[in-house]
């Protein structure tokens, strides 16, 4: 079974009818999760021949593909040159934390304690997640989960806005996390270790003190691959 064929397996319930994935779509994902779990590099080439032969795939879904993954900040396309991952700079790594770390404590402190226990079903899931993805070593599930875990912090205040915000610079945010992971597992954080710290954090939340949130939000964030000040 090709990571194409992988992808597009999905349960549905009885009686259930639903429109099965498109062969760009599905090509688009497997990519997406190669990305995130460092299969390639930021700014390596994607190689149209290797990836064809990879997904099993033509070249016009692939490049409608690479298209889809462009729009979403993942690859950069140039005119006869192909596709590369994106990279992202120091000053880019720099803003998305900040507005990271502000939104989160926002929504702290506006959903801790937690009245609604829906969104703390929501936080409590993507930790699972994430420990499934720990265990099975599936570093691009665990940034997409990892991204999750962060978006439902953001989800707690019940604050429309603050979530599209959030949401706006999704895609971004992947890059940089899935950076991060890598970063942090080269200097000797396994897979394991890292998602702890996001149950320890859960559980905070969970007791329902901000002020123990916020201050351990102060110390989670991305600090192995970019210090945390403005830059020169």
């Amino acid at each position: 079974m090709t990571s194409v064929d992988a992808a597009g397996a999905r349960g549905t319930r009885p009686g259930e009818r639903i429109d099965p994935p498109s062969l760009v779509s599905l090509a688009a994902e497997s990519i997406r999760k190669m990305i995130l779990s460092g299969a390639f590099a930021p700014g390596e080439r994607l190689i149209e021949e290797r990836l064809t032969e990879h997904l099993g795939i033509s070249r016009p879904p692939l490049r409608e593909a690479l298209r889809l993954l462009q729009n979403d900040g993942l690859v950069v396309t140039r005119p006869r040159y192909g596709s590369t991952v994106a990279t992202l700079t120091d000053q880019d790594v720099f803003e998305i934390l900040t507005l990271r770390t502000g939104l989160e404590r926002m929504a702290v402190e506006l959903g801790v304690p937690v009245q609604d226990r829906d969104r703390l079903a929501v936080c409590r899931k993507a930790v699972e997640r994430m420990e499934r993805d720990a265990r099975e070593e599936d570093r691009g599930s665990l940034v997409e989960d990892g991204y999750a875990f962060h978006a439902s912090i953001v989800g707690l205040a019940g604050h429309r806005r603050l979530s599209e915000i959030y949401r706006s610079v999704q895609q971004q945010m992947l890059l940089c996390m899935s950076r991060n992971l890598d970063t942090r597992e080269r200097y000797h954080e396994t897979l394991v270790e890292h998602v702890a710290r996001h149950r320890y954090l859960y559980e905070l939340i969970e007791a329902g003190d901000p002020r123990a949130v916020l201050d351990e939000l102060a110390v989670h964030g991305e600090r192995s691959f970019a210090e945390r000040r403005e830059p020169e």
